[in-house]
């Protein structure tokens, strides 16, 4: 029989324990029957069986099954005088004890060995001691409740390794879940980000294209190539950004970063927003994470300028570089109108996110001092990126 056969045969004697237990029964009757004298009828074959058929049950009630047989035994051999040379009684009897000591009550072995002790001293002692039989008897019911409690212990202590590994590995997947969670909402928002902003650009410079074609047509051929150039950008960032869930390495593409901004400035210019840039301080040694989500909050917020701020709404980026921070300010003067800038949409909440994750926040709303939006963000990273 193949490894293969043998795994079967042992799952299909743990799906059916009773078939085993009256398997076992069967063997202990063919081993004892063996003993008994040529004149013996029926009625001794039929109190042996007696005897050995309560072990077909001795898992279900290890207890029961042990007084059933101890007292089956006790009336056979007193009542009908079945005796044998050999092992029987004494074979049936310790595997009912044994049972007990694998699968029933510990508390339940004390009146077990009492029963079978003082009966057996007794009989060993009524005419004249007989140290050797007791020293046998007496090993040999301590080496089958041993032989019990021993198995009973290392089958508990396999299911608790089992046990523990199943909860490793439940603890496991729920890590690996809340990962692939965590990276999937950071690349949702890296595409929101790259996406909103290209098409916002692409998206005004066509119009300023469309308008500009009739009394200029060097005007709309210039802003076309610019559309051209933006969406060959988008193309690019969005093949580094998917790049990762189709390569088998773990390493990822470079994503931009501070000294990205010139060139993102450079591209809203282009698209028609008068753009000026104020920079204060030092940038720390923060890491491309934090890099990557100021360039990102600065992206989101001249998107907004470009969807929401109208044809003539000029804007000014901020950088205020502090130790252990940076704040970051957009604003523009463009729409007054609150319902049309993006209060609570997926931008604003990517760009909280990203803070967030630094240690900062966002504030996004109307100006206080004329009309137009502003977007002010504080981020505390250090010198670690965050897990």
């Amino acid at each position: 029989m193949g490894k293969l056969g043998a795994a079967a045969l042992r799952a299909t004697l743990r799906r059916h324990p009773r078939m085993v237990d009256a398997g076992l029964a069967a063997l202990l009757v063919l081993f004892n029957v063996a003993a008994l004298e040529p004149g013996d009828g029926p009625v001794s074959f039929l109190c042996l069986l007696a005897v050995h058929a309560p072990l077909t049950w001795r898992r279900r009630w290890p207890v029961p099954v042990f007084w059933a047989v101890f007292g089956l035994a006790v009336l056979v051999a007193v009542a009908v005088e079945v005796r044998l040379e050999g092992f029987y009684p004494e074979s049936v009897i310790a595997v009912a004890l044994y049972t007990v000591a694998r699968y029933g009550p510990r508390r339940q072995l004390v009146p077990i060995v009492v029963a079978i002790g003082v009966p057996a001293v007794v009989a060993l002692f009524w005419n004249g001691p007989n140290w050797t039989v007791a020293g046998f008897i007496g090993s040999a019911l301590a080496a089958t409740i041993l032989l019990g409690l021993m198995v009973r212990t290392r089958e508990a202590y396999l299911a608790e390794l089992e046990e523990r590994a199943l909860r490793l590995e439940r603890e496991r997947d729920q890590r690996a879940r809340l990962a692939v969670a965590a990276e999937r909402a950071r690349i949702a928002r890296d595409v929101h980000d790259i996406v909103a902003h290209n098409i916002a650009v692409m998206v005004a410079l066509a119009d300023g294209a469309a308008f500009a074609a009739a009394t200029s047509p060097e005007r709309a051929t210039d802003a076309m190539r610019h559309v051209s150039t933006t969406g060959r950008q988008a193309l690019a960032e969005m093949r580094r950004l998917l790049g990762p869930l189709r390569d088998a390495d773990d390493g990822r593409a470079p994503q931009p970063g501070l000294d990205d901004l010139d060139g993102l400035i450079a591209r809203v210019r282009a698209a028609g927003v008068r753009v000026a840039v104020t920079r204060e301080g030092t940038p720390g040694d923060w890491g491309p994470g934090a890099g990557l989500a100021v360039y990102r909050i600065v992206q989101e917020a001249l998107t907004n300028v470009l969807k929401h701020g109208g044809p003539r709404a000029t804007a000014e980026v901020r950088l205020r570089y502090e130790d252990g921070g940076v704040e970051v300010e957009v604003s523009d003067d463009g729409s007054p109108i609150a319902e049309a800038r993006p209060g609570d949409g997926q931008g604003v909440t990517g760009m909280a996110e990203r803070a967030a994750a630094y240690g900062g926040d966002v504030e996004a709303g109307p100006r206080a001092d004329g009309p137009g939006w502003r977007v002010r963000a504080r981020l505390r990273p250090d010198t670690r990126e965050p897990a």
